[in-house]
């Protein structure tokens, strides 16, 4: 980051963003949610939805678990955004665990339901993190294939993944940048990053993809951290890189949340701040479930309410 980067409040680099993509009310932004696992937690993201709506986002998507563990309770939740609010949203499916026409299944449903979105994924090994990944027999075997699935089934847009720090199944960036032509050959619209904490990871990948041809948009995903150690969890499991000056400001926090809050809207609010004065034009929030910092950073970045939520 230059010197001037440094010093120049961050305010004024949104505004500066903002009077550059000729946009009134900032970037365009998009959440993520995962689906609920209890009763309690259902009604808890339905309150993240409904605070989270009047920002009208490009779309929010829900989350499979690992194994596409959560599937039904995806569907459900995908469903009843489609029927009780305004959003657009995103349903995420995996190749892991099931045949290709149980998916093709499940994509013609949800075009019935209204839904025109898809983020398609490989997915984790249902054995968990560190397992080696087996495509499922009679399955799609990797996102490219399942986005061929998608654009034959309908005509969905179709989101997929990229990743700032490099995937841990990967050999080499050859390896990522491979990966993603053949995703967007395949008829993908986009790729949305992995999380990340150092603005160079996301901008170094943005900068490969254009060095090899590949001029898809793609998106920076944003986590703000509200719990440091799930946060260094993840980014382990991810291989994401976590600088050691990022974890020595969380460091003491774990008892202090006001404080780590604060925090989270700083550090994160300086991270999209930096992306903006790069050319970014779109965020793309992991909620976790939790509305409070990913307002703080929407306000930050200029996106404000747009009109009361309607159910």
């Amino acid at each position: 980051m230059s010197a001037v980067q440094k010093t120049q409040p961050v305010q004024a680099v949104f505004d500066a963003a903002a009077a550059r993509l000729g946009r009134v009310n900032g970037p365009r932004v998009s959440f993520e949610f995962f689906p609920p696992k209890s009763d309690k937690l259902e009604e808890q993201l339905w309150q993240v939805i409904r605070r989270l709506e009047p920002l009208a986002p490009a779309f929010v998507s829900v989350t499979y678990g690992a194994g596409g563990s959560t599937r039904d309770r995806t569907h459900r939740t995908v469903a009843r955004i489609v029927e009780e609010t305004t959003l657009k949203p995103a349903a995420h499916l995996t190749c892991v665990s099931a045949t290709r026409e149980e998916i093709d299944e499940v994509m013609r449903a949800y075009w019935a339901a209204g839904v025109r979105h898809i983020v398609a994924l490989r997915g984790d090994p249902p054995a968990g993190a560190g397992a080696k990944y087996e495509p499922h027999p009679g399955g799609y075997a990797y996102a490219a294939d399942l986005v061929v699935g998608a654009r034959r089934v309908a005509d969905f847009e179709v989101s997929v993944a990229v990743y700032a720090d490099l995937h841990p199944d990967s050999t080499s960036w050859q390896t990522e940048i491979d990966n993603f032509r053949r995703k967007i050959d395949a008829g993908a619209t986009r790729g949305i990053s992995n999380f990340f904490v150092d603005a160079d990871s996301f901008l170094r990948l943005r900068d490969r993809f254009a060095d090899a041809g590949i001029n898809a948009p793609i998106v920076p995903g944003v986590m703000p951290v509200s719990n440091f150690n799930g946060f260094k969890r993840m980014a382990g499991v991810g291989g994401v890189f976590v600088p050691q000056w990022f974890a020595d400001i969380f460091e003491g926090l774990d008892d202090d949340p006001e404080t780590r809050l604060l925090v989270a809207a700083a550090t994160t609010g300086e991270l999209c701040a930096r992306l903006a004065a790069e050319g970014v034009e779109d965020f793309h929030f992991y909620t976790l479930n939790r509305a409070e910092l990913t307002l703080a950073i929407c306000r930050m970045l200029g996106v404000k309410a747009q009109k009361e939520a309607v159910r």
